[in-house]
């Protein structure tokens, strides 16, 4: 199982939201691409990218700041937020971006979630079921949709899609241990697409419970804020997602 550092970009800046609440940033360096330096150097195989501003905008933002990430580290990145159309994908792309993060288009359209696969590969577009009791929460997670998140899994799965990031919001920043049910039945629902677990990460005990689940398509798990506190480290998480 793999374990994915995450950067999130707000302004140019690597910050952390508390359950993406835009009020609610810590901001840990000027330099995302420094701190994508850094978790290579420890060991990472992929680094998870956000755009947050890019997810209210609706359209890409920080740009710059990913491709000189890209630039600065030997290892894929994905990005996620505010990827709304092919056009905004193939920049991504020529910023240096291995995959992209397909969220609220989606959801909202599961139709073009067919389009990109059939233009970019189902290898490099990943879809992002970002979660609130149930039901899948767009634009940067501010609104509620009311789509079912395992209906629409299998809805994705019919258009192509076969990769999934799980996000349970009411984890996310809270340090509180990933929601263990809601990943093991979207794995069980989706048995032949890669799941990646995403949100509530404290420690290598969180990373052991998800290994427990027993599920061969969990690929791996997306962890911040534990990171970026010290709570853990990178060794000790890789170590635990091994064992």
């Amino acid at each position: 199982m793999l374990i994915i550092p995450a950067i999130d970009i707000r302004g140019g800046k690597c910050v952390r939201l508390f359950q993406g609440d835009y009020n609610r940033e810590t901001v840990y360096g000027d330099s995302p691409a420094e701190q994508a330096v850094r978790w290579e150097k420890e060991g990472a195989h992929i680094i998870h990218l956000v755009d947050l501003d890019g997810a209210k905008a609706k359209q890409p933002v920080n740009l710059d700041a990913v491709r000189e990430i890209c630039s600065a580290v030997h290892i894929p990145c994905e990005l996620g937020g505010g990827i709304r159309t092919l056009e905004d994908a193939r920049k991504a792309f020529d910023a240096g971006i291995y995959r992209i993060i397909l969220g609220t288009v989606a959801c909202e359209n599961p139709k073009l979630a067919k389009e990109f696969v059939s233009e970019f590969t189902a290898e490099r577009v990943v879809v992002g079921i970002d979660a609130r009791g149930g039901s899948v929460a767009v634009n940067g997670w501010l609104e509620n949709s009311g789509v079912d998140a395992y209906e629409l899994v299998l809805t994705l799965q019919e258009m192509g899609v076969t990769r999934f990031i799980y996000t349970d919001i009411a984890t996310d920043g809270a340090l509180s241990g990933p929601n263990c049910d809601a990943i093991a039945a979207l794995c069980a629902r989706v048995p032949r697409c890669g799941v990646i677990s995403s949100g509530g990460i404290s420690s290598a005990r969180d990373i052991t419970a998800l290994r427990e689940l027993r599920k061969d398509n969990l690929e791996g798990a997306i962890v911040g804020k534990a990171l970026y506190d010290g709570k853990t480290t990178y060794r000790e998480l890789e170590e635990a997602a091994n064992d």
